[in-house]
């Protein structure tokens, strides 16, 4: 059974078909690209994974049961996280506080916990700032856990972002436009590190990208959008040389 599947998922903005008939599966552990030009649909996308809209028709469906319709706060407890096209941060909270409040989405403590403090609240904080840290270990941001986070460059900014993602313990893990803005070596740097990141949480992972080293590089299947629907699936060495996508894509760069 696939991890994430869609299944002629389709949304309509009055008159626009932003997405029509998309069907595609990503694997329980497989790093899956979904690309395409300007406008192709890759973001409503992942806005109709998380909730944020809502599909006209069609299913989507984690782990084997339908999500279409929840939350994104219901979808990302089921185990699905995301990062932004634009970088959201809480730009006035420190790199710490940015980790550690993901952890709070699995937090024990009810209303009246979180107000008086007791023993059992000081003790899963105190786990969740040990697990934050970690975490930024990993991204190499923990010399720069008390800083505000808006205070990093950009393309920390991106792996904090990573980071908070991650602090959710997710089982599917979405990227949208990580590399956006790195230099060669960034983007060099983020190759190893999504691999690292799938091998070490096991997670699966979702990329959208316009930087095609970086897709064909880390990813294992890529669908390729335009105007809203698929034209082509497969492996990196197919998608490059498919002359539909070349000529509607790759042709184009």
């Amino acid at each position: 059974m696939p991890l994430l599947e869609l299944k002629d998922a389709t949304i309509r903005f009055g008159g626009l078909l932003a997405v029509k008939d998309l069907t595609f599966a990503v694997e329980d552990g497989e790093l899956f690209g979904l690309i395409g030009p300007n406008g192709a649909g890759k973001t409503t996308v992942f806005n109709l994974i998380t909730g944020v809209y809502a599909p006209t028709s069609g299913v989507i469906a984690f782990d084997g049961k339908p999500i279409q319709g929840k939350h994104p706060h219901q979808i990302a407890a089921c185990g699905i996280a995301r990062t932004f096209q634009n970088i959201r941060l809480f730009a006035s909270m420190s790199v710490l506080e940015n980790v550690q409040v993901s952890s709070h989405m699995r937090s024990t403590q009810g209303v009246l916990g979180s107000v008086f403090r007791g023993e059992h609240f000081h003790r899963e904080e105190t786990l969740h700032r040990e697990e934050a840290m970690r975490l930024l270990e990993l991204f190499q941001l923990e010399k720069l856990a008390d800083e505000p986070a808006a205070s990093l460059p950009y393309g920390s900014q991106r792996r904090l972002e990573i980071a908070r993602a991650l602090g959710t313990k997710p089982r599917l893990l979405l990227l949208d436009e990580p590399a956006a803005g790195m230099n060669p070596q960034e983007s060099a740097d983020l190759m190893r590190l999504i691999r690292r990141i799938r091998d070490e949480f096991k997670v699966s992972i979702l990329l959208v990208e316009h930087n095609m080293k970086v897709v064909m590089g880390v990813c294992e299947r890529i669908q390729v959008m335009v105007h809203g629907e698929a034209i082509a699936l497969g492996v990196p060495s197919e998608i490059r040389t498919d002359p539909r996508v070349v000529e509607a894509y790759l042709g184009k760069e």
